[in-house]
């Protein structure tokens, strides 16, 4: 009886401890992605100012709570705006700040192509 009493409890002690690494885990994740709104060039994981600290209690709540990463990034989204997060969502608003890298590597090598034809052209005539 002891045995099974024993490994009851031991199968208990690692799955909580299994759940906790996995919050762990997630609260880390969902600290490196927001902005803190006071330091502004920080993460809420690197920042120590009181605000980052009150967004860390917060997301462990809404951790506890049983919300996913989506639900809370949507819940500090509708509170703080979309600039509190590092990767916004894709919108029509910020369709160009997604874009505009690629569409400059593009419009360089369309540039640097049409260059080196013409001088390719200047050199044969």
């Amino acid at each position: 009886m002891f045995k099974f009493f024993f490994i009851y409890f031991y199968i208990l002690l690692s799955l909580q401890s299994f759940s906790f690494a996995e919050n762990k885990k997630l609260e880390n994740e969902i600290y490196k992605n927001l902005r803190c709104l006071v330091c502004q060039g920080q993460s809420v994981a690197d920042s120590n100012s009181d605000f980052a600290q009150t967004l860390k209690l917060v997301v462990k709540d809404k951790i506890k709570e049983g919300k996913s990463k989506k639900e809370i990034y949507d819940f500090l989204t509708k509170k703080y705006g979309e600039w509190i997060v590092y990767k916004p969502k894709f919108n029509r608003y910020n369709f160009l700040l997604w874009f505009l890298p690629y569409l400059t590597i593009v419009f360089g090598g369309i540039v640097i192509f049409i260059l080196l034809k013409k001088r390719k052209n200047q050199r044969t005539n």
